[in-house]
Order: structure tokens, then sequence, then C-alpha cells
């Protein structure tokens, strides 16, 4: 896979961020098998007609970013555009 110019340069950066360190803070303390093991009977399948749904995993970070950073629905979205 080839490395894109925003990896390439987020990869030579030398200092890391506020947002940086918070992130990965979540990341290690967050047990995020055992939640998404919780959530999964819950959530939705697909197969049906329509869009298939996002990823249980994915929208759950993304649910717990939202809140960290308390974002509306359209913020998380721009900020996951932006990153």
């Amino acid at each position: 896979m080839q490395t894109s110019f925003s990896e390439y340069e987020y990869a030579s950066k030398k200092r890391q961020t506020r947002r940086d360190r918070f992130l990965a803070e979540i990341e290690a303390m967050t047990p995020w098998g055992e939640l998404v093991a919780a959530i999964a009977r819950h959530y939705p399948k697909g197969g049906g007609r329509g869009r298939p749904p996002i990823g249980l995993e994915r929208m759950l970070r993304m649910y717990i970013a939202q809140n960290c950073f308390g974002l509306s629905d359209e913020g998380i979205e721009d900020a996951i555009y932006d990153s």
C-alpha cells in the first residue's frame, strides 16, 4: 500500500499534540473488544435493502470521541474528515 502525503507528513511530525496524547490514553485504557462484544447483538447487521451500516467498532470510537471532545454530530464528522 502506498503512503499518502498526509500520512508521510504526520509520521515525520516530531511533537505530539495534546489531542494525540489524549487519544492514546483513551486507546490504552478502553477495553474495545469487550465493549464491541456487549453491543454487537443490538447493532444492526445489514444485509437487507439500503446502505450497509458502518462498522460497530468505528461507530463506537466516533461516539466516545464525540463525547470526550463535546462535539455535535456534524462536529465529529468534520473532525474525522480533518484528521
